[in-house]
């Protein structure tokens, strides 16, 4: 049996209250990353003000990331439950140019980066575009 929404705010420190529980199950039944404007045209009567300050919250709290696909408004998607949102932690997303999702490869680590001597790595963005199955 999967967990409830309130089990999982808790798991992540987050007080849940309806809209958050209602913005969990989205990103939950989402098989693709989601952007703001697409969450605001799934609650249109919720004030934008909180459907933003949840997003953040999550993202703060580790239960989503972001994703900067370059098509616009950044996506999030839910983090796995093992997710710490570290560097070891970074996938690979992939971009569909047809249908214009975006999708979480979590089984694709992003390649490694020798940096020079001095430098250090806090996040790497790897967007692969193409055409996903469902288009296909």
């Amino acid at each position: 049996m999967s967990e409830k929404p309130e089990q999982k705010l808790r798991k992540r420190n987050i007080k849940p209250t309806a809209m958050r529980e209602l913005v969990l199950k989205v990103l939950t039944d989402q098989k693709t990353a989601i952007s703001l404007p697409e969450l605001e045209q799934k609650f249109e009567k919720a004030d934008k003000a909180t459907l933003y300050r949840t997003l953040k919250t999550f993202e703060k709290q580790k239960l989503i990331h972001s994703i900067d696909d370059g098509t616009g408004p950044v996506k999030y998607a839910l983090c796995l439950e093992e997710c710490s949102c570290s560097v070891n932690d970074l996938h690979v997303h992939f971009h569909c140019t047809k249908c214009n999702k975006t999708y979480c490869l979590h089984e694709i680590p992003v390649p490694s980066v020798n940096l020079p001597k001095n430098f250090s790595l806090e996040s790497v963005d790897m967007v692969v575009q193409g055409i996903c199955a469902n288009c296909k």
